[in-house]
């Protein structure tokens, strides 16, 4: 229980329905869906829709989404994968030849289809209960009328703003030709308009048509080889989610492309340490974790790719390679950069759970990846892009080498526990690279350290990226002080790290909704 004379938030508690995402607004139109009759599929593309205008730094409709789905307690967990691929006209070649090691951001050729709309097109017609229409009106709504925009929001958005790329980014995404501050009304209507159409016509509304021979037109003007067959034969994959456990929990995460199986692979390098005798805030807790994660990195650079090129996937869940890793670890010394990162760290992304009456749970993340994404915008309907093709490399005969339709490695992953063949907490954590880690720790506070879901999204934040140890300010000068012993190069980060949210789902029929104050979000229930 936390501390009722300090600032904090408490958990929420209900029992028909609960929602958590990181902006109030979006968690209130979720709950608004289940009230009305709708799943938690039908609320969780709701609040995930309308997020692209609460947080346009972070999502929209040029993005991708991963999406975990438990249709009934008892029934098995479905992965459907929203990432799009890189044009089949696509040649990593010239790149090579201009002397890039990595894709540019505001290139073209970093922009791969778009994948999101067609994964949420797919969900609400096999999972869910109201349909498109109902779904969707919600953000249209807001899309032409307006969002405030929130603190957290108007935080990113200074920082980022400068990535704004062409014309129509900077025309669409700046008010009145400034950087908004919280509180300044944002409007996308012409966004609001392609809805409408998705809302009548389904995914042709985005991927044929008018809305996507404008993509492709402001696409290859700037020299891409995106086609309008590209968007039409955009398709989302359902899959099995990867399952692992970890102290007699389950953990069931998204296969590759997504970086999932790295979160695995930490814990069961974790295991082999008494991480419960630690102080979970205290330096040998978190010079192990950062020992792990870079463990567990090096081995996601070097094999984590397009599920077609990943070869080496039973290498993450091998008990023998976690008690290899586990003993390059020095419990006194920090391991120079096990590898440096394939790309850079984004903290760019939304993430929403839901659970309804039933307790259908979806765990959902969708993204543009970096903050406004290339920074490039269509001409006529504003469609943000994302920059996902930086997650490809350049390396010739790497499994995660850039090629024509492949899908690059992603790192949002959306999560779930579950216990005795239930799931018991759907969850997420936001922040790139940050999330396989995030993960890791999010169930080492539950599991190890007794934390309930909101004090274990509270707690203080660290990240090894390269030989870099990031540390959030709430980590005592004394820790900091010990792990500059240990070797780490630190750095203290001007701002949080990343963002979480969880939906604890009880036997006694309680939710139990957590929200990450880093955020303008809460959990919201009914």
């Amino acid at each position: 229980m936390r501390d009722f004379e300090r600032p904090g938030r408490s958990a929420v508690y209900a029992t028909n329905g609960m929602c958590a995402t990181s902006h109030p607004l979006a968690a209130k139109v979720a709950i608004q869906m289940l009230e009305a009759g709708g799943n938690a599929v039908d609320a969780a593309i709701a609040g995930a829709v309308l997020l692209g205008f609460c947080e346009p730094q972070m999502t929209g409709l040029g993005g991708d989404c991963f999406a975990l789905v438990a249709p009934s307690p008892d029934a098995p967990v479905i992965a459907l994968n929203g990432s799009g691929r890189a044009p089949k006209g696509f040649d990593p070649e010239p790149l090579r030849a201009a002397g890039h090691t990595r894709i540019p951001r505001h290139d073209p050729a970093a922009i791969t289809i778009p994948g999101a709309v067609d994964a949420m097109c797919t969900l609400a017609q096999d999972y869910g209960r109201l349909g498109l229409k109902a779904a969707l009106a919600p953000a249209i709504h807001y899309a032409e009328a307006g969002i405030p925009i929130a603190p957290r929001v108007a935080f990113d958005w200074a920082s980022e703003g400068g990535a704004l790329f062409n014309e129509s980014a900077r025309s669409r995404f700046n008010v009145q030709g400034k950087t908004p501050s919280a509180g300044t009304l944002f409007r996308a209507p012409d966004q609001g308009e392609v809805l409408r159409r998705i809302a009548l016509e389904g995914r042709e509304g985005f991927y044929s048509g008018e809305v996507a021979e404008d993509m492709v037109a402001t696409l290859q003007a700037l020299g891409g080889s995106h086609t309008l067959e590209d968007f039409e034969q955009t398709a989302c994959t359902y899959t099995t989610p990867l399952s692992g456990q970890y102290a007699g929990r389950e953990l069931l995460e998204h296969p590759p492309n997504g970086q999932g199986a790295t979160a695995h692979l930490i814990l069961n390098i974790l295991r082999n340490f008494d991480l419960a005798s630690m102080d979970p805030f205290g330096a040998e807790r978190a010079h192990l974790e950062a020992e792990a994660t870079k463990l567990a990195y090096d081995a996601r650079n070097r094999f984590i790719a397009d599920p077609a090129h990943t070869t080496k996937l039973d290498t993450f869940f091998s008990e023998d390679t976690a008690k290899k890793l586990a003993a390059l670890i020095d419990p006194k010394s920090a391991m120079s950069s096990a590898t440096q990162l394939t790309e850079e760290v984004h903290r760019d992304t939304i993430y929403i759970t839901v659970v309804d009456r039933d307790r259908m749970a979806v765990s959902l993340i969708y993204s543009i990846f970096s903050g406004f994404g290339s920074g490039i915008a269509s001409d006529r309907f504003g469609i943000l892009f994302h920059n996902r093709g930086q997650g490809f490399n350049l390396t010739e005969g790497h499994p995660n080498e850039a090629g024509a339709g492949k899908r690059p490695m992603h790192t949002i992953i959306p999560a779930m526990l579950g216990q005795q063949g239930r799931v018991t907490m759907p969850f997420g954590v936001m922040g790139g690279a940050y999330q396989a880690c995030g993960h890791a720790r999010f169930v080492t506070n539950l599991v190890d350290f007794g934390l309930d879901p909101q004090a274990a999204i509270d707690a203080p934040r660290c990240f090894a990226e390269g030989d870099t140890l990031r540390l959030e300010q709430s980590y005592s000068p004394e820790v900091r002080a010990q792990l500059a012993e240990l070797g780490h190069r630190l750095r203290l980060d001007e701002g949080p790290i990343g963002g979480a949210q969880a939906i604890e789902i009880r036997d006694d029929g309680i939710l139990i909704g957590a929200s990450d104050p880093r955020k303008d979000g809460c959990a919201l229930g009914y």
